[in-house]
């Protein structure tokens, strides 16, 4: 052996020594079982010879016969030992992972306290549960009350399903969604003790978690549709999991034997290949996949419905037919029906066509007279948004010019200038207003320059600033001076550390670069309190658009550091002027000044392209400095800005752009009289967060309020 190998083995176990004393300082009460459940197995001999083969294990393990014997120290001592020696490594290894998790987010007490109890509360609940169901002539009720079981499991998971309520979203929902699917097909196909002990410590511990954690509940603003899909797809999962424990281990549960339920291997092979790429589609909030689970979950649900009409005839006509496993057959059909009204329900958040239907989508005459007449007339920075989905378009009479706009609770919301020939701007406005006055909408324009606001003055309307955009002129652009230093610094870290700039469509990527920018974008909504914005804030089904150029920050390994979206900004006569900065994502573990690199490197190629100009855009309800506000609707959006910064941040995003010294171009929303702007404020809310209650949204800013 090398003296610098016998140098490395003492430094290593220095490592693991270090490592240990920190989890016993920050995690003592699980570091502690767990020891106590090694120095108890080797001191019994439990590790090599199994716990119920022994005489003393009736005075060891919890459960029924133990609790009517008297044996009430079971509760104590069944939770340090394992039923057959390799359950020791699922059962200490599960507990350390499930409590220690809960005591890093909870702490010492508040976890011990949840970890106990839930061990206490659901062997006693499970016990008093089959004690009053043994003697009803429920044949697997009377088979447990005469079982006995060891082991912590059932404080493990209570500990954990609260400790969850302490996770952001969509990570919460995710590690719920995961409990539930096991414990649910192991209690209704399964069904030993320990199963009907993990059903009952999870039936308690979730619903109170919010509850147990305190001040370390994780803000939460109720589904969004990415939790929607996640829920769809834990249930079809769920059922799908069941098919497959049902073929591989059959058993005789609570709701009778898998025999004669259970799939064949061809079905259950034909079910696997149909549900796998559903799920992946689901997922994604795909329509076609929607579509397909609603089919399926139907056909299974319909399937039910004719088997318990032709047993009820039989039972009418007194025909003889075999019933075992009927009720698992009825149960296991209830949870598909379940499954499709969950479906039904989450109907709104499954609006991703295919690629087919979208190229197709992007040519229909709404989309495709817009980006027409757009590429003809040229727009602001932000007319591209005008071609995105759930828009509605009002034209003109004389179709030579549009305005986009989407309807919300009795409202026409214009986004962005009208999209028309010079000098007719006005009349177009003009027509949208009759157009709205004879449908019973109320009209406004939102994010519109000077030059709508002007035309709208001349009609009586008002306006009130709500953003401001940020544009740089790349003419004459140089990097240079004490102002670009940290964007000079962001070049050349980035060339040190062979980071490459990409300038791309997102769509023509392979999958490994998409599954990669997907996954920047889930973790960067993670840490938001609510739900992704849209309206004018697009996201990764905006930046698909072949139309739309795509930054990519890859460095020499092929990881994927950092994402902007740029679109397109039309000057008139099928030309493409400037960009607009939409999407931006970043790796918090990656390349930390990535944005600036980004940001950079897009202004420096689109120039080289012809470009004149690029505009960051604005982020709502953020504007520079100035005298202050002085109107009623300035200090509400003042107010307003306040409360959103800590879930989206739009003012720290407003400073950020700063440093690439922009000119401010100012954005309004323009409406009639301010007898509108309750209705408008609505609509906006619902433009900008469409699948939010309004209740759901005024409880997350009352609670934002009070903390």
């Amino acid at each position: 052996m090398t003296e610098a190998a016998s140098a490395a083995e003492p430094a290593a176990g220095g490592r693991i020594r270090g490592t240990v004393a920190v989890l016993r300082q920050r995690l003592p009460f699980t570091s502690s079982v767990v020891l106590a459940m090694l120095v108890l197995a080797v001191v019994s001999g439990a590790l090599w010879s199994a716990a119920e083969d022994r005489a003393a294990y009736p005075f060891v393990a919890y459960g029924l016969p133990s609790l009517e014997a008297g044996r009430w120290w079971t509760m104590l001592t069944g939770p340090f030992f394992a039923v057959v020696p390799w359950f020791y490594l699922p059962m200490v290894g599960s507990f350390a992972l499930f409590a220690g998790f809960a005591e890093w987010q909870l702490g010492t007490r508040r976890a011990m306290t949840v970890t106990i109890g839930g061990q206490f509360v659901s062997v006693l609940v499970a016990t008093q549960f089959l004690a009053l169901c043994r003697n009803s002539g429920w044949l697997w009720a009377e088979r447990m009350a005469g079982s006995l079981d060891v082991g912590f499991s059932g404080g493990a998971l209570a500990a954990v399903a609260v400790a969850s309520a302490t996770l952001r979203p969509p990570w919460a929902l995710r590690l719920r969604a995961g409990l539930c699917v096991y414990a649910g097909v192991a209690i209704v196909y399964v069904g030993t003790l320990a199963d009907l002990v993990h059903f009952f410590a999870l039936l308690a511990a979730i619903p109170l978690g919010n509850r147990l954690v305190g001040s370390r509940r994780a803000p939460s603003a109720g589904p969004d549709p990415r939790e929607w899909r996640l829920l769809t797809v834990a249930g079809l999962l769920l059922l799908t999991i069941a098919e497959v424990v049902m073929f591989l281990v059959p058993g005789d549960g609570p709701f009778g034997s898998t025999e004669g339920v259970s799939l064949s291997a061809p079905e259950l092979a034909v079910l696997v290949l149909i549900v796998v790429p559903m799920l992946n589609g689901l997922r994604k909030g795909g329509r076609v996949a929607w579509r397909w689970a609603i089919a399926l979950s139907a056909f299974v649900t319909l399937q039910g419905l004719a088997a318990a009409t032709v047993y009820g005839l039989a039972d009418v006509f007194g025909a003889d037919y075999d019933t075992t496993g009927l009720p698992l057959f009825f149960v296991d059909n209830l949870l598909w029906t379940v499954e499709l009204g969950l479906l039904i329900a989450a109907q709104h958040a499954f609006r991703v066509p295919s690629r087919r239907r979208q190229r197709r989508h992007a040519q229909g005459p709404g989309a495709a007279l817009a980006r027409t007449l757009l590429g003809r007339h040229g727009g602001s920075t932000l007319s591209w948004m005008t071609t995105w989905p759930r828009n509605t378009y009002f034209v003109r009479e004389d179709g030579r010019s549009y305005l986009a706009y989407r309807r919300h609770a009795g409202v026409a919301v214009a986004l962005g200038d009208p999209i028309a020939p010079d000098g007719t701007a006005a009349a177009t406005v003009t027509e949208f207003t009759a157009m709205c006055e004879n449908t019973g909408l109320v009209p406004c324009v939102f994010s519109a320059t000077e030059a709508t606001v002007a035309a709208t003055r001349e009609q009586g309307w008002q306006h009130v600033q709500v953003a401001e955009d940020n544009v740089l002129d790349l003419e004459g652009l140089e990097f240079r001076g004490k102002a670009w230093q940290d964007v000079r610094s962001a070049l050349n870290k980035a060339a040190k550390q062979d980071i490459d700039f990409r300038l791309v469509r997102l769509a023509d990527q392979p999958e490994p670069i998409l599954a990669q920018v997907r996954a920047l974008s889930e973790e960067w909504m993670s840490g938001k309190g609510m739900p992704e914005m849209g309206f004018t804030l697009g996201g990764l089904d905006e930046a698909m658009d072949p139309a739309t150029r795509v930054g990519l920050a890859v460095d020499a390994e092929g990881t994927v550091h950092g994402v902007t979206s740029w679109l397109p900004v039309h000057t008139g006569a099928g030309k493409v002027g400037g960009w607009t900065l939409d999407v931006m994502r970043r790796s918090p573990h990656g390349f930390r000044p990535v944005m600036e690199f980004l940001i950079a490197s897009a202004c420096v190629q689109f120039r080289a392209e012809g470009a004149r100009f690029v505009s960051l855009s604005g982020a709502p309800l953020a504007r520079s400095g100035g005298d202050g506000p002085a109107r009623t609707v300035d200090r509400a959006l003042e107010s307003l800005g306040r409360v959103m910064e800590p879930y989206y941040g739009f003012r720290s995003l407003h400073a950020f752009k700063a440093k690439f010294q922009p000119r401010r171009v100012p954005l309004y929303l323009a409406y009639r009289d301010e007898a509108d702007l309750p209705r408008i404020g609505l609509a906006l809310s619902r433009a900008y967060l469409p699948d939010v209650r309004l209740r759901e949204l005024a409880k997350l800013v009352s609670s934002s309020r009070g903390r």
